[in-house]
């Protein structure tokens, strides 16, 4: 019998109550129907009557019914904030470990919660579905086996894929080149560069045959130089040509004056969860701030803050994906990957244009 299994019914719960066993906190609460107060199993307190007891399998259930934590409750949330985390570390490694032929009742049923509060859990504390993580976690890998293995359909078939063409069906988009040059650290692929000067400083702009892939802002021009062939280490890195001129006219205009639009290509890479983000923040109006923890709930997962926020300090387009707009709860201005200067300098020049 699983832990989970031992609280499915009414009087194993109730019973779990009665003896506030605290190994039964995370797997259900309990209401109070007289006061439409919830607890958690093992909070300390009057015993309720039984007759006015109503079990739930998450906190959310009881929210909607309109019940409200118990201060006993609000007080041992650290230690049940804790334990969810725990709980999902584990699930984390067991995907790790097993991700091959995983189901979601199997992982559930490891961790010991209920499949739906699970899946809700998970998503919350990773930003990403226990799929997508799956889905994550097989591409890390494959960038690793690329680099190890001599054949790259021995890397496809060690990493897990039942077949090489669902592989290929999003490798160029996760990798953002063939796989074939991504093993080979980016060699064969030509990534045209430029370095200009902008009114926020030097920029480099880096194109792919994708699209758009780089758009750094510095002081240092030989460091922003340094930073793309560490990007692309083995990639040959060439000069833009003339036609490349009007690509770097183009994000220097969006620059100067966001109010254009930018509607290049984008070479967009990262995390399935990282790419979410980034497409909640290019949809920001020019002018227009919003929080972190906006962008969470907007992902409809409030309790990834700090997810998103490493999400806006890995973008690597500036300005085309305007992490810039997304500031903290109380409107001041938080970290930025190009400095807090620059970030100050395009809020104010957007807000003079809006």
């Amino acid at each position: 019998m699983t832990i989970q299994n031992m609280w499915l019914t009414d009087e194993q719960r109730w019973q779990a109550i009665v003896e506030r066993n605290k190994a039964a906190d995370g797997y259900f609460i309990y209401g109070v129907k007289t006061s439409l107060i919830y607890n958690h199993p093992s909070v300390a307190g009057r015993l309720p009557n039984r007759n006015n007891v109503k079990f739930f399998d998450n906190e959310q259930q009881a929210l909607d019914e309109g019940y409200r934590s118990g201060k006993r409750s609000r007080y041992e949330t650290s230690q049940l904030t804790q334990f969810y985390q725990e709980k999902i570390e584990q699930a984390c490694r067991y995907i790790e470990q097993n991700e091959m032929s995983l189901k979601l009742s199997e992982l559930a049923d490891h961790v010991g919660i209920s499949r739906f509060h699970f899946h809700r859990l998970f998503k919350s504390q990773t930003g990403l579905t226990p799929k997508a993580y799956v889905d994550a976690f097989r591409h890390k890998k494959m960038r690793q086996q690329l680099q190890q293995k001599n054949s790259i359909t021995d890397a496809i078939y060690d990493v897990g894929y039942s077949s090489t063409s669902r592989f290929y069906e999003t490798s160029t988009q996760r990798l953002g080149m063939t796989p074939k040059n991504w093993k080979a650290g980016g060699d064969g692929t030509k990534i045209y560069f430029a370095l200009a000067v902008c009114s926020l400083g030097n920029v480099l702009i880096a194109q792919s045959p994708i699209g758009v892939c780089a758009i750094f802002l510095g002081d240092d021009p030989e460091q922003l130089l340094r930073d793309l062939q560490d990007k692309f280490p083995q990639a040959e890195l060439m000069g833009g040509d003339a036609e490349f001129e009007q690509l770097i006219a183009h994000v220097i205009g969006f620059i100067e004056a966001p109010e254009i639009g930018f509607n290049m290509p984008l070479d967009i890479r990262g995390t399935a969860f990282q790419q979410r983000v980034w497409q909640v923040l290019r949809g920001i109006p020019v002018g227009q701030t919003v929080s972190y923890r906006d962008v969470a709930e907007k992902m409809g997962q409030p309790k990834a803050v700090r997810a998103v926020a490493s999400a806006c300090a890995a973008n690597m387009l500036a300005v085309a994906i305007p992490c810039h707009r997304v500031v903290r709860n109380d409107g001041a201005l938080s970290g930025y990957r190009w400095g807090i200067d620059r970030k100050r300098a395009l809020l104010l020049k957007e807000s003079m244009d809006k």
